[in-house]
């Protein structure tokens, strides 16, 4: 019977092994039949290979089969159980077939314990309770033996490494660390701890975390640090493996600590680098030349600003020290309309930006008021007087007559009595009765004396006046337009005797100016879009003609103060008064003056009739820039100039002043060419200052 092993190549197949007499035979249930076999211990001889054909075997024949093969001896678990298929397509030698019987048990859940001598073939899920390889440098890496390996960790936290591996690890491995030491346990297979170990030795890899000072010559520490501090903010130690760079200001060097990797620390030099750059200008002192704006306004409220910033923060904030010990002031200069400031570069910036919003081009508004007033009076006077008297003492007939004032002459009354002192003595006449008068009469020495006097007068007058008074603001800045005079109105009047001997008199008169005319008063406020709110005092007098009591004179006088929202080159009404009045007049003798015909000698009628329409208006007109200052402004000056023109000589054949030129407003400059500013901010959006003086 040949040995087991004479041949080069066998196949081994089958379901059992039996060992009679010391040698083994193998049954098998399938083609191949293996007639003698050896007794178990000695191993297949070296260059001997076998090729192995299992199919659905048991896997207690397959233990059998690699005991034969690797003089290796087993003992199986009775929980062992398994049919499993082998195939090999080529030769294997013994070693090969021990690992490929070992992953057969892997992949069945199984695991081979070596104990001395012995393995034992068990399930899995006792592999942790059983001793295993410990540092097994023997093993292969890439084998399928349960082996126990122990790993220092010199650079990383154990700890954590165990959260990360240990999805790494099977379920009936382990993985555990010895905090005292900073060590790792893993019990896995051979291959997967040698993975975990390639894993380990690429994490922990010794750092570079060393500390860098970082001076800084044109920023503060303070803000550089709150800058980089909101760029990794969330980054914290724990999730960035212990790595996390950590940046601090001092604020006495003016100097910025950097503490992390190599690499990191890199970064935030490089950052630190763009952060501390030079303003604009340079220095902590600027000169800002104002283009719109008032120096000597604006700098007042800047102190106030800086102030009130300050005492905002929170005492002992950072960057607080630093700026007080530089210190900060603001002045004006007037001369140069420009602004002298000294301040941090953190003030600077805040500083310059609430200038540019400030200084900017503001719209300017032409407010034009029309004053309409529209009168008509008219007036109808129709007296009659009459009187009868005798000088003589022996005549029959009574004095009697009707008297009364028909008309007026320099303002007083004027009756049949002033017309009779009148032609009696003309030299005395200081005054004619106004109107159209009739008188017939006989003045005599002897004989009856009559007279008898009708005066009639009628009186039309219509006052048609249109102002238009316009003024032109600055927005949200108030305006004032007088034209008025200054009439004098007379306030008191007393008579201070000198001497009592002499008579002397000097009297004294107190007498106050008032102005009369019209006055507007208007703060123009430009609201978002075309809508202007104009704030408005309007006052327009006149005198009227009449006096009043004690010879005083008597105005006539509109004021409206009010508050309206106009759009631009909108119209609207401001105030008015439509007054329509009719008084009659009528003096008689009672009873008689009733009489139908007769009664018209009797009595003397006057009728008024005045009836009035006053009308204010209001219309602005947004000027945004100055080519429409320019165009209003010539509208207005070519209209001046027109008006001047029409009043040239009409025709002289023999002028008076032949070379004398009349006086003529010159013809209005062109319009200038829209020219874009680029240094002057838009209101919206302002831009950054250049500091130059424009």
């Amino acid at each position: 019977m040949p040995s087991f092993f004479s041949h080069t190549t066998h196949r081994l197949a089958g379901y059992g092994w039996a060992f009679i007499a010391g040698n083994a035979l193998a049954l098998f249930a399938a083609n191949v039949v293996l007639a003698q076999a050896p007794a178990p211990g000695p191993a297949l001889p070296s260059g001997q290979r076998i090729t192995t054909n299992f199919k659905d075997a048991d896997i207690a024949q397959v233990a059998e089969a690699v005991s034969a093969a690797t003089g290796k001896n087993f003992i199986v678990d009775p929980r062992v159980r398994a049919q499993v298929n082998l195939i090999s397509s080529s030769p294997m030698t013994a070693s090969e077939f021990y690992q490929a019987f070992l992953s057969i048990l892997q992949v069945h859940g199984f695991v081979a314990v070596p104990a001395g001598n012995i393995i034992k073939i068990v399930p899995d899920a006792n592999v942790r309770t059983m001793p295993a390889t410990d540092l097994p440098d023997r093993v292969s890496s890439s084998s399928d033996e349960m082996v126990t390996q122990v790993i220092t960790v010199k650079n990383t936290n154990a700890a954590q490494m165990v959260q990360v591996l240990r999805p790494l690890v099977a379920q009936y491995g382990h993985l555990a660390s010895v905090p005292g030491s900073n060590t790792l346990i893993i019990s896995d297979r051979a291959s997967n701890v040698s993975r975990i170990m390639r894993i380990i030795g690429r994490v922990d890899q010794a750092g570079d975390a060393n500390i860098e000072v970082i001076p800084l010559q044109n920023s503060t520490a303070a803000d550089v640090v709150r800058t980089i501090t909101a760029l990794t903010a969330g980054q914290a130690a724990a999730d960035a493996g212990g790595l996390a760079p950590k940046v601090v200001a001092d604020d006495r060097s003016n100097s910025v600590l950097v503490s992390g990797e190599r690499a990191q620390r890199l970064r935030i030099a490089t950052l630190v680098a763009h952060l501390d750059t030079p303003v604009e200008n340079g220095g902590d002192t600027q000169v800002r030349y104002l283009r719109y704006a008032d120096a000597e306004k604006i700098a007042p409220k800047l102190k106030e600003q800086l102030t009130s910033g300050a005492a905002a923060g929170a005492p002992g904030a950072a960057g607080s020290a630093a700026a007080s010990d530089r210190g900060t002031s603001i002045w004006a200069e007037p001369q140069t309309n420009a602004l002298v400031i000294t301040a941090p570069p953190k003030a600077m910036r805040t500083l310059m930006t609430i200038i540019d919003r400030l200084d900017i081009r503001r719209a300017q508004v032409l407010v034009e008021a029309i004053i309409v007033d529209v009168r008509t009076d008219k007036a109808a006077d129709l007296g009659v007087n009459w009187a009868v008297w005798s000088k003589e003492s022996d005549t029959n007939i009574p004095a009697g007559g009707f008297v009364s004032p028909v008309g007026s002459a320099n303002g007083n009354p004027f009756s049949i009595v002033d017309l009779a002192k009148a032609v009696a003595s003309p030299t005395t006449a200081s005054s004619v009765p106004l109107g159209t008068t009739f008188a017939i009469g006989r003045m005599t020495s002897t004989g009856v004396n009559f007279g008898a006097m009708l005066r009639a007068l009628r009186a039309d007058s219509n006052t048609n006046v249109i102002a238009t008074p316009s003024a032109t603001t600055m927005d949200n800045q108030e305006t004032q337009l007088k034209v008025a005079q200054e009439v004098p109105f007379i306030t008191g009047q007393y008579t201070n005797s000198t001497s009592t001997s002499s008579g002397t008199v000097n009297p004294f008169t107190t007498v106050q100016r008032q102005e009369v005319g019209t006055i507007l008063k208007i703060t123009p406020q430009i609201n978002e879009g075309d809508a202007v709110m104009l704030k408005i005092e309007l006052e327009s007098s006149e005198l009227s003609g009449t006096a009043g009591d004690a010879n005083s004179l008597i105005t006539n006088k509109r004021v409206i103060n009010t508050t309206v929202l106009i759009e631009d080159q909108g119209i609207v009404v401001l105030g008015g008064l439509i007054r329509d009045s009719k008084i009659d007049g009528e003096t008689r003798v009672p009873f008689l003056g009733r009489i139908p015909v007769i009664g018209e000698a009797f009595k003397s009628r006057n009728s008024k009739r005045q009836k009035s329409n006053l009308m204010v208006f209001i219309r602005p007109k947004i000027l945004r820039d100055g080519m429409q200052t320019a165009i209003e402004t010539n509208s207005k000056y070519n209209a001046i100039r027109d008006e001047q023109r029409k009043m040239g000589p009409r025709g002289e054949l023999l002028p008076l002043l032949p070379f004398e030129a009349k006086p003529e407003l010159p013809p209005a400059p062109p319009l200038p060419q829209p020219v874009r500013d680029e240094a002057a901010p838009a209101p919206a959006s302002p831009a950054g200052a250049n500091g130059k003086k424009p």
